[in-house]
């Protein structure tokens, strides 16, 4: 490639706040957008040569060969632009709006190219711009955002397979946004100041998520990478949630703990291990987590979610854990659900010895107003 910027380019970050920033608070502007839920991208187009790189630099062209296509189609010759890959699904019940459904964004990341091709045409991905990097000849990284969302606008990309992202300059539609937008799969909301240029790697930009909590069933454990024999370390926890059908399913684990405290909790929670081979452990909600390979988890059918099934991303990991007798509550942090799961690792928060397990139900959980994806990738793959 003979663009002005040459890859790898990381992408520019966000760090946390509490609360979208008024314009004019410290005399800065700043631009707002949705937050998307998908995979980072920063793609590079020099003719017919594409390239698209993840947040961390690796290259995913051979999982998103129609992303590929549409690129070549959209976007000019030469360029650099930095976006999100997503993909929409339609609501699972007649007339029900469209989503972002992250789970079908992993499941891309497979060795086999006939798989890739398979899901590339029957549930095509889609790319949503919000900064043009480059050019033509010209390398705008060290321009303001304002002057490159006028780049960005000059693409005209309105879909159905290439969009530029829906941006405020008003605050007050940013926070309605941020109410909104969650029911069509979105994360949040960012914030970036428009009189800076682009900094890789850097947390410069403002995202606001939801921060919401939940009472959840502790059902084992994982132990900590750095775990020995002599000093066992617990890694995770492993969390559940009770359906109405009675099943514990497995909604994602909490995992940020000091080293001291994985330590203790070792200690703390050893009178509820349940020993392997034993009827207590045969009868635990998870005893059957080895039956579970990444065509079974989370469809449900009676079976449901187990922690030990296999991802495209945990592929040959040791996804063994250490069950307990499902007797302890936990609250817990997170910020929105992916399906019957915690979008990202959960928060500890405190025991809650007060609380039963049975009563740790998903109607615990708030639900977000249901907002229809189409009216913001209108004509986009799985929103028609």
């Amino acid at each position: 490639m003979t663009l002005p910027i040459s890859p790898p380019v990381l992408p520019m970050l966000a760090a946390p706040v509490a609360a979208v920033p008024d314009q004019g608070d410290g005399d800065l502007e700043w631009d707002y957008e949705p937050k998307w839920d998908g995979f980072r991208a920063i793609v590079y187009r020099d003719g017919d040569d594409v390239r698209i790189d993840s947040r961390n630099a690796r290259p995913m062209q051979r999982y998103f060969p129609e992303v590929v296509d549409a690129v070549k189609a959209a976007l000019p010759d030469r360029c650099v632009v930095d976006g999100e890959i997503v993909i929409a699904q339609p609501g699972g019940t007649p007339g029900a709006a469209a989503r972002l459904d992250f789970e079908a964004l992993t499941l891309r990341i497979h060795p086999a190219a006939s798989r890739v091709a398979m899901l590339a045409a029957s549930v095509p991905a889609s790319l949503v711009v919000f900064d043009v990097l480059a050019l033509g000849d010209d390398d705008l990284t060290g321009r303001p955002l304002r002057d490159r969302l006028v780049a960005l606008d000059s693409l005209h990309l309105t879909g159905p397979h290439v969009f530029a992202t829906p941006r405020t300059t008003d605050a007050r539609v940013a926070r309605e946004w941020f109410v909104q937008f969650e029911g069509a799969g979105l994360d949040g909301v960012v914030a970036k100041r428009v009189d800076e240029g682009y900094q890789p790697d850097k947390r410069v930009m403002r995202k606001i998520k939801h921060a919401r909590t939940a009472d959840v069933v502790l059902a084992g454990y994982r132990l900590h990478k750095t775990s020995t024999p002599d000093k066992p370390m617990l890694g995770s926890l492993l969390l559940g949630l009770y359906d109405d059908t009675g099943g514990l399913q497995f909604v994602g684990v909490a995992a940020s703990f000091p080293a001291a405290r994985r330590v203790a909790l070792i200690e703390e929670l050893a009178d509820l291990v349940l020993t392997p081979g034993t009827g207590a452990h045969g009868e635990h909600p998870w005893a059957d987590w080895e039956d579970f390979g990444p065509a079974t988890v989370g469809e449900g059918g009676g079976r449901g979610r187990r922690p030990g099934a296999q991802s495209r991303w945990s592929a040959g990991k040791d996804l063994s854990f250490t069950a307990l007798r499902t007797e302890r509550v936990l609250e817990v942090g997170y910020d929105h659900m992916e399906g019957t799961r915690f979008r990202h690792t959960a928060q500890f928060k405190r025991w809650r010895p007060d609380r039963e397990p049975a009563s740790c139900t998903f109607a615990q959980l708030e639900e977000p107003v249901s907002y229809d994806l189409a009216a913001l990738l209108p004509g986009a793959p799985g929103t028609v």
